[in-house]
């Protein structure tokens, strides 16, 4: 074992499956308001079932009130009217029906699904509206479904400002469902541009909020605040397909900048509802993990976890998730079926082979407040990234970078074998699986 080695495994805190596992996480995170709680693939099992165990003691323990996810708005805020007892839903497994593109798997799944299932038990114990707790989503690729839900809050308030709705957004209609045609014949300069026209439904929106919001008390409210963020998400929407033909740092940086304006937004109105917002976010380690720590900020990119980190400082705490070997659900090609595949020993130049030396197979690593391990893991290595494909026979192109993990996470908790997420929907891929193939150590 190294030097580095011996460091890690001094400093490393033991995760057994008892109760206490993460006392020293949530002494650790005290009274942030934020924690990002990260992942290194969107199709590990144990990432989402620990997140869910952290996530369900910060609510009890720490008073946390929102849920924040890698999702589209329109889909999470449907499980955010089910777990608030608000929506027609009558079980989880119909509130989670509303991801139907590919990634399916990534929220249609058992651990979100009892997730789910205990946040609305938690929720209908509470006498209060401001105590429960509820979940929202951040990314912006639900262009149509928000422009959907934008007309139908405005047909039920407005319909003359309906009217005008639709004639803003009628500017996509040639285009069909497949927005990345629009993407493309804009940005190439092949068709006009909708950015004027889905501005403009923005702002005529917001000028008429103090006329929605006096109409049934905090329902009035709850409602304009969905629809001013999907107005918002299809603003954003339309720039970010407009850029991914031309400018593939700017689609990124447009990207997570969305989803930090969707936090701000969350978190202000939160504020406002009579306690103060207190946010747990779920995404991967790319987006969560401060890129100016990454070869992503060498190439001019950032993320959420760096914007959070400048705007929330000490208020905000990051944490890292990683795995050394296993199983995954993961496409070979995007939009193919999900497949359960094996997992690569970690490249023997990685972080996740550096903890894979500790002779502990899961443990919690506090980065913030051990400076003599800060600084031997600001040391650059690389570090894996597997998101909805996974190609192990290109694994060290495609899914490694180098990074300086101290600085990229306040924490970090390592897992060294784990299994795949189980979809709701098992395709004939997933059931027969990979798991009899054998690899070679990483190289």
């Amino acid at each position: 074992m190294s030097a580095l080695s011996d460091c890690i495994s001094g400093a490393a805190e033991p995760l057994a499956g008892s109760p206490n596992d993460y006392d020293a996480l949530i002494e650790m995170i005290g009274e942030a308001r934020l924690v990002l709680l990260g992942e290194a693939s969107h199709g590990t099992h144990e990432f989402y079932r620990e997140r869910a165990l952290i996530t369900k003691r910060l609510i009890y323990q720490r008073g946390f009130n929102a849920v924040a996810v890698e999702a589209d708005w329109p889909d999470a805020y449907r499980i955010n009217r089910f777990v608030r007892g608000e929506g027609p839903d009558v079980d989880g497994v119909d509130a989670l029906s509303g991801f139907r593109r590919f990634p399916q798997w990534m929220w249609r799944n058992a651990d979100v699904l009892d997730f789910v299932g205990w946040l609305r038990e938690r929720n209908d114990n509470q006498a209060f509206p401001n105590r429960k707790c509820g979940f929202y989503g951040l990314d912006l690729y639900s262009l149509h479904a928000s422009i959907e839900a934008v007309l139908a809050y405005l047909g039920k308030v407005d319909p003359e400002a309906a009217k005008r709705a639709r004639h803003h957004y009628s500017c996509f209609e040639h285009f069909g469902k497949e927005i990345e045609t629009y993407g493309y014949a804009a940005g190439f300069g092949l068709a006009p541009t909708c950015e004027e026209a889905v501005v403009d439904e923005l702002v005529a929106l917001r000028r008429k909020a103090m006329d929605y919001l006096q109409r049934d008390g905090q329902v009035a409210a709850d409602a304009y605040f969905c629809a001013e963020q999907n107005a918002r998400v299809v603003k954003n929407a339309e720039e970010y397909y407009r850029n991914m033909f031309r400018r593939e740092v700017s689609s990124w940086n447009l990207r997570d900048t969305h989803m930090m304006e969707s936090l701000v937004s969350l978190a202000e109105y939160l504020d406002k509802q009579g306690a103060p917002a207190k946010i747990v976010v779920w995404a991967h380690n790319s987006h969560l993990g401060d890129a100016r720590a990454t070869q992503m900020g060498e190439r001019g990119e950032l993320n959420l976890g760096q914007l959070v980190r400048e705007r929330f400082g000490k208020e905000a705490v990051s944490v890292g998730f990683t795995t050394y070997t296993g199983t995954v659900t993961a496409a070979s090609d995007w939009d193919s079926p999900a497949e359960r595949k094996e997992v690569r020993p970690g490249h023997r130049d990685s972080y996740e082979a550096l903890f894979h030396e500790v002779d502990t197979p899961r443990f919690f690593l506090n980065l913030r407040d051990n400076a003599q391990l800060a600084a031997h893991l600001r040391d650059e290595h690389l570090e894996r990234a597997i998101g909805v494909i996974y190609r192990p026979e290109t694994e060290l192109q495609s899914h490694y970078f180098h990074a300086r993990l101290s600085d990229q996470f306040d924490a970090v908790l390592h897992f060294d074998h784990t299994r795949a997420v189980e979809p709701l929907e098992r395709t004939t891929e997933w059931q027969l699986g990979e798991v009899e193939e054998t690899f070679p150590s990483g190289l």
